[in-house]
């Protein structure tokens, strides 16, 4: 059976300088070979933020965040609806990030993340700041993907538990303990989603374990492309015995396109 791919979690980039593979010294890509790439993996569609690591370039998370989320509307334009674009919000900036959520939200923008709180100078998905974004992020039916570890699951579950409004997408199952507080949040509010990308989907049954819990409509296929290879993710639901076809075409595609209205 032939599956529609759409990959809820990537960090695409315009050039090959924004290319955060770890191997650039073998490989480098822009744009237009990401296009291509896909396109190779039956891959129709894409979603996530645009990220860099470090501060390097930038006088502050701020102007980081800003300029992520200009290059991520550029690629939306470029890529011609093979893009959706999530943007960054950040938890010190409190006035701007409302400013981006309605700035997005004119844009025909309502995904958010994937939020990377190491990589941004930012470690609490409990904090007040955060609740004061969110709050604005439920008045446009937002979706919410966040990177989990290392942080504590007791802020994610304050997070989500005080904005039941918007739709939360935790990114990466991860190994054993990590993945059990996943689920276990999961089986408390329904506004927890979970997708497939990073660590995690590696372990045997993992999957099987995720759709007999949750069930199989909170689920959703990503990669983490560039950081990962995009075939590992393909191949291990495609190849896994333990889920039917019909779970395998809600993973691919069809959650996703629930979710994102498509």
């Amino acid at each position: 059976m032939d599956f529609e791919i759409i990959d809820f979690h990537t960090h695409p980039f315009l050039t090959k300088e924004d290319f955060i593979c770890k191997h650039k010294d073998i490989i480098q890509l822009d744009a237009d070979d990401t296009l291509e790439l896909f396109k190779k993996f039956g891959i129709s569609k894409i979603c996530g933020s645009v990220v860099y690591v470090g501060n390097d370039k930038y006088e502050n998370n701020l102007e980081k965040i800003r300029d992520n989320n200009r290059k991520a509307l550029e690629l939306r334009d470029y890529y011609k609806g093979f893009y959706i674009p999530g943007f960054h919000v950040h938890p010190h900036y409190v006035e701007e990030s409302i400013e981006e959520i309605r700035r997005m939200n004119k844009e025909g923008v309502n995904l958010i993340g994937e939020l990377v709180p190491y990589i941004d100078g930012w470690d609490d998905y409990g904090s007040d700041e955060l609740s004061l974004i969110l709050d604005e992020a439920g008045k446009y039916n937002m979706i919410v993907d966040f990177h989990t570890m290392p942080l504590g699951f007791e802020g994610i579950e304050k997070m989500v538990k005080n904005h039941p409004d918007v739709i939360f997408v935790a990114a990466h199952p991860g190994e054993y303990n990590t993945l059990m507080n996943h689920i276990e949040i999961g089986k408390k509010y329904e506004n927890y989603y979970i997708d497939l990308s990073g660590s995690g989907l590696n372990r045997f049954a993992t999957l099987r374990r995720l759709i007999d819990s949750l069930g199989v409509d909170r689920l959703l296929f990503g990669t983490d492309f560039p950081a990962c290879s995009p075939s590992m993710f393909i191949g291990g639901v495609l190849f896994d015995n333990l889920v039917s076809d019909s779970e395998k075409e809600k993973i691919f595609s069809l959650n996703a396109k629930k979710l994102l209205n498509l």
